[in-house]
């Protein structure tokens, strides 16, 4: 009988110990750490090889939109084999967020294999480029428009440093982007910053980081971002208008036909939220950019209304789509932060 009673003991046991273990593993999912081998890798070790993809987050958020976690998402998705960073400023050098909170997009990002995400730290950032002593002397406070022009000199810093494609996060991707140093026309002559390409310490954007400091003017709109690059591309080259569906090449730069990544032009940007009658092919498209700064209405991706973003969202972000769309209840805006126009 006590045999008996030890062995029932011992049952007991186990089966104690095995639910416990599976109430660990299932509460552990539930909170957004990253796994160990990413807290212990930083941005030179495992971007310096110039074929990352980066993405910028200035606010201090540390739960990004769906549209954020779609952009994040699908760039993973497109370019597999290559590291996807996600720098955020209010992520902490403990490259996790506070104890005891629940981050579902960020859970989803920090679970995909080639996602990385990073503090961004701009003092360090910014060392040892044109954009360090500006940064020390400036007063963030008086700055009207600071999340987007720390943004802006983010974006070329990073770039410059570490090589690679820099995409804003409202930007979904589609196919690859077969070039290394780029540019993507908005319209003809009119560069954009919100996604352009370069090996790393290439001298085009270092020329970028001098003129931005030189030429600073916070107050005019774009001063330091889509007009910074139109004003160098025509320092660098002779513009001319796109022909059909061609890119332009000068030197080793290629400036890239608007369809590539705004076949919707920003006027337009409701478009992306309407439906169609047949969702168009984008055959000539990297990238979508949906204009998201546009989007002060608040514009929603609608689980079930057969939009054009949601079922870019169903075909280049499934994730994203099944537990942050489809697995809410309430209708999901796109607005978002800084790191996008």
């Amino acid at each position: 009988m006590l045999k008996g009673l030890q062995l029932s003991l011992s049952v007991i046991l186990l089966l104690s110990c095995g639910f416990l273990y599976q109430l660990t593993t299932k509460s552990s999912c539930h909170f957004s750490r990253l796994p160990p081998y990413r807290s212990q890798q930083g941005p030179e070790g495992l971007l310096g090889k110039g074929r990352s993809i980066v993405f910028i987050e200035t606010s201090e958020r540390m739960e990004p939109p769906p549209l954020v976690s779609c952009a994040v998402e699908s760039a993973a998705n497109i370019y597999p084999e290559q590291p996807v960073a996600f720098f955020m400023k209010g992520l902490s050098n403990s490259m996790q967020p506070p104890p005891n909170s629940t981050y579902p997009a960020f859970s989803l990002l920090s679970a995909i294999d080639n996602v990385f995400l990073f503090p961004l730290n701009m003092k360090k950032l910014f060392e040892d480029t044109p954009l360090f002593s500006w940064y020390t002397q400036i007063n963030t406070s008086a700055e009207r428009n600071w999340l987007h022009v720390s943004s802006d000199a983010s974006r070329l810093a990073i770039i410059w440093k570490y090589g690679g494609i820099y995409m804003d996060t409202d930007v979904i991707s589609i196919r690859r982007i077969p070039e290394e140093n780029f540019l993507a026309a908005q319209s003809s002559q009119y560069s954009s910053n919100g996604v352009f390409g370069f090996l790393p310490r290439h001298s085009f954007l270092w020329e970028c980081m001098e003129n931005f400091v030189e030429h600073y003017n916070s107050d005019i709109w774009g001063n330091q971002g889509p007009n910074l690059m139109t004003r160098m591309l025509r320092v660098w080259c002779k513009l001319e208008d796109f022909q059909e569906v061609t890119d332009l090449k000068c030197l080793n730069l290629s400036f890239l036909h608007p369809q590539r990544f705004y076949p919707i032009s920003y006027p337009e940007w409701r478009r992306y939220y309407e439906v169609w009658d047949t969702d168009p092919s984008f055959n000539d498209s990297y990238a979508l950019h949906l204009w998201n700064y546009m989007n002060q209405e608040g514009r929603a991706v609608v689980r079930g209304s057969n939009t054009l973003v949601e079922n870019l969202y169903r075909q280049h972000c499934p994730r994203t789509y099944r537990h942050l769309i489809q697995g809410s209840e309430e209708l999901v805006t796109g607005k978002l932060g800084r790191g996008n126009r």
